[in-house]
């Protein structure tokens, strides 16, 4: 026997689920129905097309890669520092709650948190402008990890098939950075405010942890507007974008808070992402990621078959393996290559 049971649940779904938004989401909030892939599929009687792209996300390798790429700080010693999966997750919980308050499709908003990220590679901003710079030097060609994240669920995942998730959900994902266009649906539009929100609150309670900078440091005017505390400042910015961006039809913050929220972002790039700690690291990154696009580039056959979809050029293979590997793979196949056997841990 084949499939699923149906029954009385599986075939009124969709209908109780049009209803129910026709009743209860904003006329600016995407539906869930129809549902557009580039390769048409039966529906799901249980959930909607948003819910499965969500869980098709949360399924997959990339995904769980997350748990050991690094956030900020380069695999840190404690316990409760932030990866690049506890930011998904604290931006998916965010992005909901707006997408409620708000009346927006909130399962579309999640799918598109949950994947936004996915592209990243190894040691953070540091080694994704690492990665970069190489292939510009060599191929001519750039790294952005929305572009990517995007190549990875249409081309990469389930042996080189994608996913196939929906256009809004693969919109709001290639377009959820400030350095992109503005995504197509509201809902996007959420994810790509609150990315920021979140990773800039969660990073200033890790860089005062690790002691690269105290409490005190912050800047105080921006305090005085959004709160001491991460939890004040996020619950202030999600107040001031739900009810700013229901008066302007839009996703909006205040002049006020958006305004302190970007001096928050200007002190972080100061004293933290390109701070004296940052670049400490920035030489021997840029050395592991260095060795390491250099020896795959010079012979693409060392690359294992499979990471990439058949017809993929140099730059392709080079950047869907290197992009890929977590912090300590990558330091793992660093040493394989750079360290002498005898010396090797």
């Amino acid at each position: 026997m084949s499939g699923h049971p149906s029954g009385a649940v599986a075939e009124a779904f969709e209908s109780r689920v049009r209803e129910n938004e026709e009743r209860a989401l904003s006329p600016l909030a995407v539906r869930s129905y129809p549902d557009r892939r580039d390769r048409e599929e039966v529906g799901c009687g249980l959930r909607t097309p948003f819910q499965r792209d969500r869980d098709r996300i949360v399924h997959s390798k990339a995904f769980r890669r997350l748990k050991h790429k690094t956030q900020v700080f380069i695999s840190p010693l404690g316990d409760h520092y932030r990866t690049r999966l506890t930011h998904t997750l604290e931006a998916a919980q965010i992005s909901r709650t707006v997408a409620r308050a708000l009346r927006l499709n909130e399962d579309l908003t999640e799918a598109i948190a949950m994947g936004h990220d996915l592209g990243h590679s190894p040691f953070g901003h540091t080694g994704e402008e690492a990665l970069d710079r190489f292939l510009e030097q060599r191929w001519g060609e750039h790294f952005r990890h929305y572009e990517h994240s995007l190549r990875i669920v249409e081309r990469l995942e389930r042996d080189c098939q994608g996913l196939n998730l929906t256009e809004e959900v693969r919109d709001g994902i290639a377009h959820h950075s400030g350095r992109a266009a503005m995504p197509s649906t509201l809902e996007g539009r959420i994810v790509r405010v609150v990315d920021r929100v979140a990773y800039l609150n969660h990073d200033i309670d890790d860089a005062i942890r690790a002691g690269v900078i105290t409490a005190s440091d912050v800047p105080a005017e921006a305090l005085e507007v959004l709160g001491n505390s991460g939890a004040e400042r996020i619950d202030s910015l999600v107040h001031d974008m739900v009810e700013n961006s229901e008066v302007a039809g839009d996703i909006v913050q205040s002049d006020e808070y958006g305004g302190a929220m970007l001096r928050l972002r200007e002190f972080m790039f100061e004293r933290v992402y390109l701070g004296p700690e940052a670049r400490s690291e920035h030489a021997r990154i840029e050395s592991v990621i260095g060795t390491l696009f250099n020896h795959y580039a010079a012979d693409t056959s060392r690359i294992p078959k499979g990471v990439s979809p058949e017809g993929a050029t140099d730059s392709e293979l080079v950047t869907d393996w290197i992009a890929g590997m977590t912090d300590r793979f990558c330091i793992r196949s660093f040493e394989e290559i750079a360290v002498p056997a005898a010396f090797a841990p």
